[in-house]
Formats: C-alpha cells, sequence, structure tokens
C-alpha cells in the first residue's frame, strides 16, 4: 500500500506563540501598587499570546513546585501600559497554562498612564 502525504502545510513558528513578546525588564514607570492594591482589582481573563513577559528566565523548580502561589496572589500581575499588556507576575502561572494548552490566563489588570 503506498504511504500518503497530506498537502496541508504544517504551520511556522510564529502562527503559535505563548506570548506576544518577551521583554527583559520592565519598561514602564513604577506603579507604586502593594499586595492590597493588587488585591483589590478584580481579576479577568488575559489572552496569553497578549501579553509581553517582563522576565526572560524562570528557574523550572519554581514551574514545577505545587506551592509556588501558597505565599503570593493567586492571580498573575499585568499592566497595561501605552496599548500593551505587561505581564509583570505570574509567569510561572502563565507557562503552567501554556503547557495545559490553555490560551488565557486569569489575571488582575491595571493601567497606567492611559494604557489600554
Amino acid at each position: 500500500m503506498p504511504l500518503r502525504y497530506s498537502l496541508t502545510p504544517i504551520p511556522a513558528y510564529t502562527d503559535r506563540v505563548i506570548f506576544r513578546r518577551v521583554a527583559d525588564g520592565r519598561p514602564y514607570p513604577d506603579h507604586g501598587l502593594s499586595q492590597s492594591d493588587w488585591a483589590s482589582i478584580s481579576p479577568s481573563q488575559v489572552r496569553l499570546d497578549d501579553l509581553t513577559t517582563t522576565k526572560t528566565e524562570l528557574s523550572l523548580e519554581h514551574l514545577l513546585d505545587d506551592d509556588s502561589t501558597y505565599f503570593g496572589d493567586l492571580f498573575a500581575h499585568v499592566i497595561s501600559w501605552k496599548g500593551e499588556l505587561f505581564l509583570e507576575d505570574g509567569l510561572h502561572r502563565a507557562l503552567r497554562a501554556a503547557l495545559q494548552q490553555r490560551n488565557v490566563l486569569h489575571a488582575r489588570v491595571h493601567s497606567i498612564g492611559g494604557g489600554a
């Protein structure tokens, strides 16, 4: 029996990304929010591919730790600034969501200076 080949093109790497982009550091001004300030912001769903990370590295040990959110907020922290969403805290949560093939993350979003 002859082999059959699919003519469906394989999507390019850029067709499936986890994040919008990866940044090294926070380009936005300091927001001055405390943990209690963050807690007062209602969480909402944010698409992973709309997020720009502010960290370029993550410990695999931290990613796999079941208790990684025990002492912190259950929701990621996102800053909206100049029309871009920056993942300030919660990179491990976002990667876990991506590994579970989810494309959204529950996050607290704070807008700075006319952000989207």
